[in-house]
Parts: C-alpha cells; sequence; structure tokens
C-alpha cells in the first residue's frame, strides 16, 4: 500500500534524526570522571525523590536548577564547561557523548539570555523584575536542552500532527479567529498534547517563530528584543493562555495516541518504514509490538510516579510536623496527640498512592480503535473526518449564579466534612488546616498523574451519573491544590534546604573529588 505524501516527509525526519544521533569516529567529547559521576548520581537520584517530578521534566529542571544556581553563585566567564561538567556528573546527559563543540554553543547561548536580563527595563516592582528572570531562564533551560538534545524527532511529529489537525478541525463561525490564530493554537495544543511540553519550552518555540535569528541573534536584534521583554512576556502568554487553549488542548490529548505510535514505529525502522508500511500485515504487527511496548513503558511510570511522589509527599509531611505542628501543640496548645500525628502523616501518602495506582491506562476496544485510526493516517484514508470544538454556550444570568452557588456549597461540604472528621478525632485547628491543604496538593497532583495515564486512550471517556457527582464534591479540593502547587513551588523550605544549604557544598565537594582524582592520574603517569 501507498504511504501518505505528509507521512514519507516524516519518514525523512526520523531518518534525519538517526543520522544526527550517531556519534562520529574521533569527535571530542565532555569526559568527567567515573566516581565524581557516581557519586552525583546518586544525589540526582535523592533529590528527585525528595522534589519529585513528571519524568518528561526531569532534565529540563536540572538544567534550570543548576543555570539558575550557578548564575546567581558564580561568574559568566568560562561558565559553560563546568556547568555541562556538571549535568553529566548528574546523569542527565551520557558521558563521553556530548561533543566539545556544544562547549561554545552554551556560553553563547548564556550569554545571550545575561544580555537580555542585564538591559531590561528595571522600572518595575522587585516582584515582577523577579518573575521576569525566573521566566527568562526557564526559556532559556529550554533552550540549552534542545541545543544538546535537538528533538528532530518530537518537532517532526508535531509538525505533521498539527498539520493533520488543521485541516481536520472546525470552529463554530462566531468564534472570532484568523487563519493563522488557529494554526498557532493548533501548533501549541499539539505540543501539549503529544510531548506534555511545559510553558517555558513552548514560550522558547514561539520566539523562534517569532525571531527568525533568535538562536543566533545579531547585537541589533537582541538589543530592541531586551528594551520590550515584559512585552514580549506578556505577548507569549496570551498566546499560551488564549481562550480557546485548554478547548484545543483537550481534544489533541483525546486524539494524539495514533500518532505517538507512528512515531515510535519510525523511530525503530527510521531507514525501512516505506518498506516495512507496504505490506499492511507488517504494519499491524509492528502497531501492536510498538502499542505493547509503551503500555509497558506507560505501566512503569505509573508505579515510579506513584512510589516517588508517595515519598516526596510523607518527607515534606514529616518535615512540617517536627518543625511546626509538634513543636504548636505540644508547646502552645498542650494538646499534643499521637495518635492524629500518626493520622495525619500516614493519610496523605497512602491517598496519593492510591490515586494513581487506580489509574486506567487502555482497553482491547481502545487498542482496536488506536490500529484502525493508525491504519488511516499512514494511508491518507481518515475519508475527512471532522472534529469540532464546540462554543460554551452562555448560560442565563440566573442558572449561573444557582451554579455558582451549588458549587461553592460544595466546597463548603467537601472541606467542612473533612474538618468534622479530623476534629472530631483530636485534631487541633493547625492541623485541620494543614492536613485539608495537603489533601488538596495530593488531590491536584495524583489528577495530573492519572491524566497522563490516558496516553494511550483514544477518543472520548463515558462518564456516568456516578462520575458527575464525585466530580462534584472532588473538583473545588483539585482546584485548590491547583492554587496551593503554585504556591508550594515558590516557597518550598525543602528545596530551599537542598538547593543552598546541600547542593552548593555538595557540588563544590564533587568538583573537588573530580580534580583530586585527575591529579592522582597525572602523577601516576608521571611514574616510569
Amino acid at each position: 500500500m501507498e504511504l501518505a505524501p505528509d507521512v514519507k516527509k516524516l519518514a525523512l525526519e526520523y531518518q534525519r534524526w538517526y543520522s544526527s544521533i550517531q556519534i562520529k569516529e574521533g569527535t571530542p567529547t565532555i569526559v568527567v570522571d567515573e566516581v565524581a559521576a557516581k557519586v552525583a548520581s546518586f544525589y540526582e537520584k535523592i533529590r528527585g525523590v525528595v522534589d519529585w517530578r513528571e519524568e518528561h521534566l526531569l532534565r529540563k529542571t536540572a538544567i534550570e536548577r543548576i543555570l539558575k544556581r550557578r548564575m546567581l553563585l558564580g561568574p559568566l566567564k568560562d561558565f559553560a564547561e563546568p556547568f555541562l561538567q556538571e549535568l553529566i556528573r548528574g546523569g542527565h546527559f551520557p558521558n563521553e557523548h556530548v561533543p566539545i563543540t556544544k562547549i561554545e554553543e552554551i556560553q553563547k547561548t548564556v550569554e545571550k539570555y545575561s544580555y537580555l536580563l542585564e538591559h531590561s527595563p528595571q522600572d518595575g516592582t522587585e516582584k515582577v523584575l523577579a518573575e521576569l528572570r525566573m521566566w527568562l531562564l526557564s526559556v532559556a533551560a529550554s533552550e540549552i536542552e534542545e541545543a544538546l538534545a535537538p528533538p528532530i524527532r518530537e518537532r517532526a511529529l508535531i509538525e505533521f500532527m498539527a498539520q493533520d489537525m488543521e485541516e481536520r478541525v472546525r470552529l463554530q463561525e462566531s468564534i472570532n479567529i484568523t487563519a493563522e490564530e488557529k494554526s498557532l493554537q493548533i501548533s501549541v495544543a499539539v505540543e501539549r498534547a503529544l510531548f506534555k511540553l511545559d510553558e517555558a519550552t513552548i514560550m522558547h518555540h514561539l520566539l523562534e517563530r517569532k525571531y527568525s535569528d533568535w538562536n543566533n541573534p545579531s547585537s541589533e536584534t537582541l538589543k530592541q528584543l531586551a528594551a520590550k521583554l515584559p512585552l514580549v512576556k506578556n505577548e507569549l502568554h496570551k498566546i499560551v493562555h488564549h481562550p480557546l487553549a485548554e478547548r484545543l488542548y483537550q481534544l489533541m490529548e483525546k486524539y494524539d495516541s495514533p500518532y505517538l505510535i507512528i512515531g515510535d514505529i519510525l523511530a525503530e525502522h527510521p531507514g525501512d518504514f516505506e518498506q516495512l508500511s507496504s505490506d499492511a500485515t507488517s504494519l499491524e504487527s509492528a502497531v501492536q509490538e510498538n502499542y505493547n511496548i509503551r503500555l509497558k513503558k506507560l505501566k512503569g511510570r505509573m508505579q515510579r510516579a506513584a512510589i516517588y511522589s508517595t515519598i516526596s509527599v510523607f518527607l515534606t509531611k514529616v518535615l512540617l510536623a517536627f518543625s511546626i505542628e509538634i513543636p504548636l501543640d505540644k508547646y502552645v496548645t498542650g494538646d499534643f496527640n499521637q495518635m492524629t500525628l500518626l493520622i495525619s502523616v500516614v493519610v496523605p501518602p497512602l491517598l496519593m498512592l492510591l490515586l494513581v495506582l487506580s489509574t486506567k491506562t487502555t482497553t482491547q476496544e481502545n487498542f482496536q480503535r488506536l490500529m484502525m485510526a493508525v491504519m488511516k493516517i499512514t494511508y491518507g484514508k481518515q475519508n475527512g473526518e471532522i472534529l469540532e470544538i464546540p462554543l460554551i454556550k452562555r448560560r442565563r444570568p440566573m442558572i449561573q449564579k444557582s451554579i455558582n452557588t451549588i458549587y461553592l456549597l460544595s466546597f463548603l461540604l467537601s472541606f467542612g466534612i473533612i474538618s468534622w472528621i479530623l476534629w472530631q478525632v483530636n485534631f487541633s485547628v493547625l492541623s485541620i488546616i494543614i492536613f485539608l491543604a495537603f489533601i488538596s496538593l495530593i488531590a491536584f497532583t495524583g489528577t495530573k498523574i492519572r491524566q497522563r495515564s490516558r496516553e494511550l486512550l483514544l477518543g472520548k471517556e463515558k462518564q456516568g451519573f456516578v462520575y458527575t457527582i464525585f466530580d462534584l464534591f472532588s473538583l473545588p479540593i483539585i482546584h485548590t491544590g491547583g492554587w496551593l502547587s503554585h504556591q508550594v513551588a515558590r516557597y518550598n523550605v525543602l528545596i530551599v534546604i537542598f538547593n543552598f544549604l546541600i547542593e552548593v557544598p555538595f557540588q563544590v565537594f564533587v568538583e573537588f573529588l573530580e580534580q583530586w582524582r585527575s591529579f592522582l592520574r597525572e602523577k601516576r603517569e608521571e611514574v616510569h
């Protein structure tokens, strides 16, 4: 059977990706000491448990963390080499794999963002300036990650799905949006759905679209951009948070599974995909095989998410209990109770574990639908299937007020019942507040992880009356957790301790260890 033209183009991009990851023999690479690397890698694993992140964000988060710390504490001159060495020691990139030429490239990137920070307007409040700095460094981390691991196949698959969806998605005529805006919004939604890219990475891609020379800008471009940096940030924020953005993302999330499977098959067969797909039976076998592989990986990620997130919640809760709850209950209120302490420490992690382990990944019926979708996309036989974005119906003022009242009552009832139960088992007011905050954070994080488990589910999920009742009482808790998670990200005491009281001296020790072992090797070689 004949491949669709856009699938042929996608296959060529995967061949280009495969060629790019082959290390040419004799290419000088960055080398770090193996012992120092094992020590640093062990620390990163411990850190990953305490400061838990979803797997696809681990490397980018590490780059951002190390970048911020080194830019804050160290000089900019000769920044890139020790920065890259730390990333490699931490296991974020393979040893003897990153070409030495990347040192100069990353140095230029860091200097570019440093220039933008130094020459951007300084007339805002301290909070606004701090937010601008954190945003720009987060974007810088995305650019550095892509410079070190170019996402050729990911971008090719994003473009492929976005073009396909642009033809299939229909908007209501009353939705006032230009064709260019529609194309841009679909592209952003596909990036979020396919690879769960974070906001900073998406904004980095938008900057590349806006400025053709972004990766190697002229001094004039940098000067102009620095002068209007806050305006550019706000412009990008409006694009990412467009009124249509969430609905488009939800739609892309429902139909991204077949594209992921096609990408997996192409990655496994970059050179002979056309030959493989010429026989429908061979392609079906490849779909089944890669579906099973992705399903196994998905279940593994869910299990690791359950373990790591549970440990992270447990450690944070124990820290709060010993630093705040126990001292106040014991020495201020005089109402210390060991049973309430045990409940407050044990229940939140168990709830997180239950939420994650009860996720639904796929069904046999879903697999059959996915198989059919892969075949249609591969051979261009989608028969003009249209996906519509419905309008949000405007409710009458009286109905809207009634709905808001019911939601408020469900909010009060949900938290009220939990508070009453805790009060009955002798929780103090402070302990109740902390417990409710933790339950909200867990509900939000657990829901996000459960949404990730839908990676292989295609189309809409049926939800009955029971789900409606459950949502009525759980959504207020989840939304509260969403708000709290942003606050925790800013003021997480445990992370501050790791960043400044532990990580800084630890990295100094690791670098000393590497230099010391290098010195010993040199002395050993001098012996004849």
